[in-house]
């Protein structure tokens, strides 16, 4: 048996409004009141309403928003998706969410006005009433490097954190290292974790026992790297090497080592994680783990747009290699 749809003149008498007032909140326009739209928006909830067929209004637009747009790792980001952009004929509407796990309603209304071929989350997520806004006007999403579980039903594209996490610790263990700290981001992000826990089975398989005082939660930020740096390498039986949980954070460690007079890498091993441009150019050049951000983001963008045309993609998460990259910032401990 197939249940039939409720059509928008239906949904608009439920709600007691107009059809005209149903397709502006279909539309994201502005000039409805708060509670009017939040009624709407769950009756079109509960009916599962979704536009019929085609709709000519679709932009040749991809929406892309950050969590947070302060670093290279972004620029690494913005490069991919605009490689694929410009081979679609589309722009891209670039935005932030501040730092909050998922984009505000005012966000979602505005991609709702626009109508955008689709949009790409980096770091973010949508709540559950967003998600189905964006799929009932029929516009596609994928989360990019998604700081949580986005679901089984979410399409995402992320990079092996926990082989990458394995990959740091096995290269400084098997240079002889065997005190080695751990500069982890937050532990609510997926890939933070992910990389703490292959830096622990990386100890386990070399018989090393995890302590826990080597190990301390970052934010991926600089500061965070040079100020966790200062309190791991200025006691008396400090870490002969660090793996800090992304390059920005490892160049604050060797900040940090500067400072207390230690030099890398004669008197500490440093690895990052992310391989940004400005691993090549510091001084020593940085051993990192290469997160593929540039071909991730073009994973992420070709996905996205054949959703929009209505393709079924093979899998709906891939997760591309990450690589050891050795430089000069590793050397067995003296």
């Amino acid at each position: 048996m197939v249940t039939r749809v409720a059509t928008l003149a239906e949904i608009a008498q439920e709600a007691g409004v107009s059809a005209p007032t149903v397709s502006k909140v279909l539309n994201g326009r502005a000039d409805v009141a708060p509670a009017t739209r939040e009624r709407v928006e769950m009756l079109l909830r509960q009916h599962g309403y979704r536009r019929r067929g085609g709709d000519s209004r679709i932009s040749p637009l991809l929406d892309l928003v950050f969590h947070e747009l302060d670093s290279s790792w972004a620029t690494e980001v913005i490069r991919g998706v605009e490689n694929v952009a410009r081979e679609e004929g589309l722009s891209i509407v670039l935005s932030e969410s501040a730092g909050r796990p998922t984009p505000g309603q005012s966000w979602v209304d505005g991609v709702l006005a626009r109508r955008p071929t689709g949009v790409l989350l980096v770091l973010s997520g949508l709540e559950r009433a967003q998600q189905e806004q964006l799929s009932g006007r029929g516009i596609p999403f994928v989360v990019l490097d998604p700081a949580g579980d986005p679901g089984q039903q979410v399409p995402a594209v992320g990079t092996t954190n926990w082989d990458g996490g394995l990959a740091a610790t096995r290269h400084l263990l098997d240079l002889g290292h065997r005190r080695i700290g751990l500069i982890g981001g937050p532990a609510r992000m997926m890939c933070s974790r992910a990389r703490a826990d292959g830096y622990r089975a990386a100890l386990d398989m070399a018989g090393i026992a995890y302590d826990p005082a080597l190990v301390r939660e970052g934010d991926f930020h600089h500061e965070a790297g040079r100020r966790i740096g200062l309190e791991l390498l200025g006691g008396p039986d400090r870490p002969t090497a660090v793996f800090a949980g992304n390059d920005l954070q490892a160049l604050g460690v060797y900040e940090a080592a500067r400072e207390l007079g230690l030099r890398v890498p004669e008197d500490l091993s440093v690895v990052g994680f992310d391989d940004l441009p400005l691993a090549r150019w510091v001084g020593p050049p940085l051993t990192t783990v290469r997160q593929p951000l540039t071909e991730m983001a073009e994973v992420a963008a070709r996905l996205v747009i054949d959703l929009g045309r209505g393709a079924r993609p093979a899998a709906l998460r891939v997760d591309l290699a990450t690589t050891l990259v050795e430089r000069s910032s590793t050397a067995p401990p003296r």
